[in-house]
């Protein structure tokens, strides 16, 4: 038998704490031994709960308890979950956490502790909920050269945008739903501006580069600024916006950005609609991979913890190896990606098209009946060219006192 505790009795503590009693069987068969839950950790009394004879509100417990060899941490946040699972590795027990933004902070100084102590320190449930992405890039995937990866990693902004999408709703109507279901938090900042998906394709980036990626040199942008006309050209386009997060590696050159993409219906990512996350992998020999699931929820990110606390039971006495060194990943700068853009402009098609047509050569125009406006589609080039090109493009309007450019959206079309 082996002793575990859970740190954080919320939506995922709860979960896990559901599976190991309801399936302590089949998890006893997967481990080699039984876990059993020893302590729940939370500030919060439950009496009504199963785990009510189990609840402590001291840390100093668990790391006191030479008995507890497996924590959980599910407490969300930096503090104090950095502390304590620091502290845990310390005292010698094996953690497993769903806190993207602990590993995406931290990991890099807790995986070295990890190994030092001779200890694990697991985070499959920190991206994509109970997708098996970590464990795919660090076992399945091991001797590919990963050149890609692009994630729908964010439930709530996808739910939003499939909103827009297929019942033509509004941005902040779409977002009072998704917050009266519980999809999103009363403050979605981290959501709707892309913090969340920044965080996560940082962690997948250093998971395939083998080095240490800061999250604040990600080139982050949210869905905020989406609007329902953009849909309305993207359906005449029989294509669709989603917020993704991006890895391109290309030798020592990497991009990692967040930004909305519109995208058309033979995009691998095109049906991936409401709160689930799909995850493209595109590998050397492979080729392309998919990986889709459920992104959040109660279940289905706690069975990504159970996973992962069944692995530090087979490996109670060994260290695993996975993860990134201190080595800080160099992430290009955007203005040497290249993408094709989604251009709309304020003024009638006729004025227009021949400037248009000057700066960005021919492409494709797209015009909605009954609108002030049209738009384009751009020629694959470099951002810094097109940024140049769409300054070029605003300035004459602006000199005549109109409004010019209304949207820009990157496109793989």
């Amino acid at each position: 038998m082996i002793y575990a505790v859970i740190m954080g009795y919320g939506t995922i503590g709860s979960g896990v704490a559901e599976i190991l009693e309801r399936d302590k069987d089949r998890i006893a068969a997967g481990a080699g031994q039984e876990i059993q839950l020893k302590y729940v950790l939370d500030l919060r009394d439950f009496p009504d709960s199963p785990v009510a004879d189990k609840i402590i509100h001291d840390f100093q417990t668990i790391e006191e308890d030479s008995q507890v060899k497996l924590v959980v941490e599910t407490m969300g946040g930096l503090k104090p979950s950095y502390s304590f699972v620091k502290a845990c590795l310390n005292a010698g027990k094996h953690v497993v956490t769903s806190n993207k933004a602990l590993v995406a902070a931290h990991g890099t100084e807790l995986l070295a502790l990890a190994k030092e102590k001779k200890v694990n320190f697991f985070f499959e449930a920190s991206v994509g909920g109970g997708i098996p992405i970590i464990r795919t890039l660090y076992r399945c995937l091991l001797g590919e050269e990963i050149q890609e990866i692009t994630g729908i990693l964010n439930g709530t902004t996808n739910y939003i945008l499939t909103k827009m999408d297929k019942e033509g709703s509004l941005f902040d109507d779409a977002l009072k739903e998704a917050q009266a279901l519980g999809y999103a938090e009363q403050n979605p900042e981290a959501d709707v501006e892309g913090y969340d998906t920044c965080r996560k394709i940082a962690i997948l980036s250093a998971m395939v580069t083998g080095k240490e990626v800061n999250y604040e040199d990600i080139y982050t942008e949210g869905i905020t600024r989406i609007t329902d006309m953009d849909f309305r050209y993207a359906q005449k386009l029989n294509a669709s916006v989603k917020l993704f997060g991006t890895s391109r590696i290309d030798g020592p050159v990497v991009h990692a950005w967040v930004a909305p993409v519109m995208i058309g219906k033979d995009h691998p990512l095109y049906g991936v609609s409401d709160v689930y996350n799909g995850i493209l992998v595109k590998s050397r020999m492979l080729g392309i991979s998919m990986y889709y699931g459920s992104g959040a929820g109660k279940l289905p990110t706690a069975s990504a913890v159970v996973a992962d606390l069944i692995e530090a039971a087979q490996n109670e006495a060994y260290h695993v190896p996975l993860g990134w060194n201190s080595e800080r990943l160099s992430v290009a700068d955007m203005g040497s990606f290249s993408s094709r853009y989604f251009v709309r402009i304020a003024g009638d098609v006729s004025q227009r098209a021949d400037q248009v047509e000057a700066l960005f050569g021919a492409g494709e125009v797209v015009v909605l009946d009954g609108a002030d406006e049209f738009a384009f589609i751009t020629p694959r080039m470099r951002e810094a060219d097109f940024k140049e090109k769409a300054i070029a493009l605003d300035i004459p309007w602006q000199k005549e006192g109109k409004q010019g450019i209304l949207q820009i959206i990157r496109a793989e079309l």
